[in-house]
């Protein structure tokens, strides 16, 4: 059934003091142009992706309705933050906030070019009436291939903000790939939790007892080696371990579920406070249209390309998102 963010905001009034956060990764986001300092030709409408004007706004079209519906049947407004992965430069996020129905909210982001080779990055969507920007920076993922040459991966987004007046630090992460295989490049992935461990430490000593928002793709589940690394930090909490099950999750490989796609947050948002949030609810934003509607992929994500085989849909991950309620 189409869920209709309208319709269900006039049938209920909703709390004004829930708030969505939400990652997603978009699946290639590529505006249409050649840019030489990357390798991005596949996407271009002379390239082997075929990647044209008209698909690319189909697909602004399709990922702003999903972002936009994120939430909303208990909070009352689009998600207050929307980390993403996998786009390709600031021309491609600014596109999407502006494409209906995110325009009707006052977005702002947050982005900054990677060293990645195909050229995707994570940027931070911000709602500006609840969130603001304090500081930004990238995140340099210093990790080395077998043959001793760096791995030109993407950076780890750092935005320090306050919503709704409370600070908080929030991390962007889009982890290296299983590609070359999960065990041979475990050590990537690991020591990319070690970078965000090193940073976070380095926060602590000058301000103990802050709030973290680590959101991401993190190419590992829950249990893998590089999330337990992480989860060694006493102060962190993950939704996302009691999400992930052999019948759901973000992102489907050879018939397996895969709960790459995590929000994990400081302990601090278990607690209440007056002037502070406190967590609600995290789940998956799997619903139907996402979903390949026939065939043996059916329920997976309904993603825009299989291989160089364009099939219009929205992205091969699901989105997820927790909910914080202000404490008023």
């Amino acid at each position: 059934m189409r869920f209709s963010l309208f319709k269900k905001k006039q049938q209920v009034a909703l709390p004004n003091n829930l708030h969505s956060i939400a990652f997603y990764n978009l699946e290639n986001l590529f505006d249409t142009a050649f840019d030489d300092h990357t390798l991005d030709l596949a996407f271009t409408p002379k390239g082997e992706m075929g990647w044209s004007v008209k698909r690319y706004q189909q697909k602004l079209n399709k990922l702003a309705r999903t972002m936009s519906e994120i939430g909303v049947d208990t909070a009352n407004d689009m998600p207050v933050l929307i980390g993403v992965a996998e786009v390709e430069n600031k021309k491609v996020v600014n596109d999407l906030i502006a494409t209906k129905p995110l325009h009707r909210a006052a977005y702002g982001y947050v982005h900054y070019d990677s060293p990645d080779e195909r050229g995707i990055d994570a940027a931070l969507i911000y709602h500006k009436a609840y969130f603001e920007v304090l500081h930004s920076e990238a995140i340099a993922l210093i990790v080395d291939n077998p043959d001793g040459v760096r791995d030109t991966t993407r950076d780890i987004l750092y935005v320090n903000g306050k919503l709704n007046g409370e600070h908080m630090h929030i991390f962007v992460n889009h982890w290296p790939s299983r590609r070359d295989g999960v065990l041979e490049t475990d050590y990537k992935r690991i020591k990319a939790a070690e970078t965000l461990k090193a940073f976070i430490a380095d926060i602590e000593a000058e301000q103990p007892d802050s709030n973290y928002i680590i959101m991401g793709d993190f190419n590992d589940n829950p249990d893998s080696p590089s999330m337990q690394s992480l989860m060694q930090m006493s102060n962190l909490y993950n939704p996302s371990e009691q999400l992930a099950s052999p019948i759901r999750g973000t992102a489907n490989y050879q018939s397996e579920w895969n709960m790459f796609d995590q929000i994990i947050f400081s302990h601090n948002f278990l607690n209440y406070e007056k002037g502070t949030h406190s967590f609600t609810e995290a789940n998956i934003f799997d619903r139907s249209y996402l979903t390949e509607p026939r065939g043996k992929y059916k329920g997976m994500p309904f993603r825009t390309f299989a291989g160089k085989k364009y099939l219009g849909g929205y992205s091969d991950h699901f989105p997820v998102y927790i909910q914080l309620k202000y404490n008023e």
